[in-house]
């Protein structure tokens, strides 16, 4: 079975995800609706719009379902009241703006799924000015958290597998947002929203926000716990939090603090966050005082210094660099400026392979490289 669509077994089988959406769908979508459903997925949001009354619905889907769920709307029956577009939903265009935007793509701690861009994206190209949109808004949560399997598995790159140092993964392992999922107990406070994100108008290119949680017991401080409460409607909420009786199936995050330390109940844990949706960057601080005022440790730590950096590539990002293409460039351009709307595919894949025998062991090598690099650019002329 393909991965792929075993996740989205995963998000079929979550009753909460399916029930919150069913419900804020039928609030908003009315009969006669055009809706989109951005990173439509296997067509669960359409399905539901469609039962609610949409008149038509635009499936928007980047991944390898966009066939599959065109056969899933044919087996409910709605296959004439839906387009299956496959591509990114900021370079598509719709031959009419719709009523309704729908969309899942909000992400473990809420916008590294792409909501903020996809959303800008639609409120000015796809949507009618009176669209309405779920979700509605993104609340950021964050709390300390005790988490010493974790931190565990970070503080793996200081021990030395067969004798050797890899300590220097250490600094990026420590720096990194982690997927985790929290017991309740796990929670060391009352959490906080450090950052909104209203997804009906512009976000600013960076959030940031401040927090300050009571400790609640005593424990081991490891971490920043970081989950999300999506608006779905007016009156439908969503969340991964771990607090949540009715919790969606999806994991929160572990943003470290290293070294971990011991907190005492009434210790504030003062946290400081930025973050960058575009780039998918967490900046965090964090200080801890005593409950008498007196500052106890402090602590920074960025995404930033949790990339793989190599300077081969920074090298090539410089301003003053001059670049030159190596022959695997030349090729891709050469079937770039074949796509030129007169030759077909195998006359591309005959002429890439005659210009670049040096690079191909057979006119089927030639011919696996062009698909590649055409797919993702190339078009036919017709009509949504």
């Amino acid at each position: 079975m393909s991965l792929v669509l075993d996740e989205h077994r995963e998000y079929l089988s979550d009753e909460a995800r399916l029930s919150a959406f069913r419900r804020a769908i039928e609030e908003v979508v009315k009969p006669g609706d055009v809706v989109v459903d951005l990173g439509s997925g296997t067509g669960i949001l359409g399905l539901l719009a469609l039962r609610s009354g949409a008149a038509r619905v635009y499936a928007l889907d980047n991944g390898g379902l966009t066939q599959l769920e065109r056969e899933i709307f044919a087996a409910n029956g709605f296959a004439d009241r839906v387009v299956c577009v496959k591509g990114l939903s900021t370079r598509i265009n719709l031959p009419e703006l719709a009523d309704v935007v729908v969309s899942d793509q909000i992400g473990r701690f809420g916008f590294e799924a792409g909501a903020v861009q996809y959303f800008a994206d639609a409120r000015r190209r796809l949507l009618k000015p009176s669209a309405r949109m779920t979700p509605l808004r993104i609340d950021l949560c964050v709390a300390p958290v005790e988490a010493a399997s974790l931190a565990g598995e970070i503080d793996f790159w200081r021990q030395s597998p067969q004798g050797f140092d890899f300590a220097p993964a250490h600094s990026i392992a420590i720096n990194t947002g982690h997927p985790t999922s929290y017991q309740p107990h796990q929670i060391l406070s009352e959490p906080s929203i450090i950052a909104s994100i209203d997804l009906t108008r512009d976000c600013a290119p960076v959030l940031s926000g401040k927090a300050a949680c009571n400790v609640r017991r005593r424990a081991t401080l490891h971490g920043i716990g970081g989950w999300f409460a999506a608006l779905l409607s007016p009156s439908v909420t969503m969340t991964n939090s771990p607090l949540s009786g009715k919790k969606i199936g999806r994991r929160a995050v572990f943003f470290p603090l290293h070294p971990a330390l011991a907190v005492e109940p009434d210790d504030c844990v003062q946290i400081a966050m930025k973050i960058v949706p575009e780039e998918k960057l967490v900046s965090w601080r964090a200080a801890i005082f005593d409950k008498n005022g007196r500052q106890r440790a402090r602590f920074v730590h960025s995404t930033f210094l949790g990339m793989l950096f190599c300077p081969e590539d920074l090298q090539k990002a410089r301003p003053d660099f001059v670049p030159k293409l190596t022959k695997w460039g030349e090729a891709r351009r050469t079937v770039v400026d074949l796509c030129d709307g007169r030759r077909n595919v195998a006359e591309i894949e005959r002429e890439v392979y005659e210009r670049h025998r040096n690079l191909f062991a057979s006119p089927a090598e030639a011919a696996v490289f062009v698909v590649e690099v055409m797919v993702p650019y190339a078009y036919e002329d017709r009509n949504i």
